[in-house]
């Protein structure tokens, strides 16, 4: 049950040597989605043995060029390797006229459907559900309308305790009842006494209910997996309650803190910022990327985000963050 990150690309608007522009693929249970698409993302895809063809959906931020310039070339290709499954994209409403035109004038051999959904929230709202995932997309504060991905596993479904089974007897509805997180209520009528070799009044009584604990007798399997993917935003107050205790947050830091001002300018974050939205989020780890092409040195962005924000990784383009699943019980 994978839940990894692959950083396809890591700069911001002008691609440098070794950086390609902003994307990644997060794979999750097997699904594989992709997160903004920019110029090299194809090319990366390739590198990292990720095949075009099984790419689930596509979640845009905003339609900046470094965040774009692939998606249409890669429609092309999977066009080319006879795709036939349904795409969603998932990106601001801005997003439809662009595809429109490549649609009219470039769309020759794209014959399976390309759903656009646009994204128009003014707080998270859940958009994309499977039996064990969902996704919400949240605004961010940029100088067109971009929005920010929150990937969340579902609350597993409980275990119960091997023990518990022939203790009790559980019937299979009170085990689907339990599964569910519901407590058992056993009343002393005949009809409601398993078949057992336990006598009823061992526990309860004849006269009172019996009443058994969800957790006395389950346990939660695993704890859900998260991942928060914050493109060009400048810093605002709700953002770390909208990503608060992820597994793991994805904060763009185009400058280091001696351009705070050009950051403001350019409704983008710092190190610093993106440090202190970390901290304040309370998120496990912290990877950052969207570097400025005035600096070549991703590790200067690492040190200073440290200084707020111990566990912050600087990404480079290849990187892969895995959130292993961790066992309860």
């Amino acid at each position: 049950m994978n839940f990894t990150l692959t950083v396809l690309g890591t700069a911001s608007a002008k691609p440098v040597p070794n950086r390609f522009q902003s994307a990644q693929v997060l794979s999750v249970r097997g699904r594989f989605f992709l997160i903004d698409c920019g110029e090299g993302a194809q090319t990366r895809m390739v590198q990292n043995n990720i095949s075009e063809m099984k790419i689930d959906s596509i979640f845009i931020s905003h339609i900046h060029g470094d965040h774009i310039s692939g998606l249409f070339p890669l429609l092309s290709t999977m066009g080319l390797c006879k795709r036939t499954q349904p795409l969603n994209i998932y990106a601001p409403a801005a997003f439809a006229p662009l595809l429109k035109v490549f649609l009219s004038y470039n769309g020759d051999g794209v014959d399976f459907e390309v759903r656009h959904i646009p994204m128009n929230m003014k707080s998270p709202e859940i958009i994309y559900q499977t039996k064990s995932l969902e996704v919400s997309a949240f605004p961010l504060n940029h100088r067109i309308p971009t929005y920010g991905y929150l990937f969340r596993e579902k609350e597993p479904q409980r275990n119960i305790r091997k023990d518990a089974i022939p203790e009790y007897g559980f019937t299979i509805k009170e085990m689907a009842a339990l599964k569910a997180g519901e407590d058992i209520i056993r009343h002393a009528g005949p009809d409601e006494i398993p078949s057992i070799e336990n006598d009823f009044t061992k526990y309860s009584g004849t006269d009172k209910p019996l009443i058994i604990k969800n957790s006395d007798v389950t346990y939660k399997p695993y704890n859900p997996r998260s991942y928060a993917y914050c493109s060009d935003t400048a810093p605002f107050p709700k953002l770390a309650s909208w990503v608060k205790g992820v597994d793991l947050l994805y904060h763009e830091t185009t400058y280091l803190d001696e351009m705070r001002e050009q950051a403001n300018q350019r409704h983008h974050s710092t190190t610093i910022q993106a440090a202190t939205c970390a901290r304040d989020a309370g998120v496990k780890k912290l990877i950052i990327g969207h570097y400025s092409s005035r600096c070549l040195d991703s590790k200067k962005y690492q040190d200073e985000c440290r200084t707020v924000f111990p566990e912050t990784y600087a990404a480079n383009d290849g990187d892969v963050f895995d959130i292993p699943l961790e066992k309860l019980g």
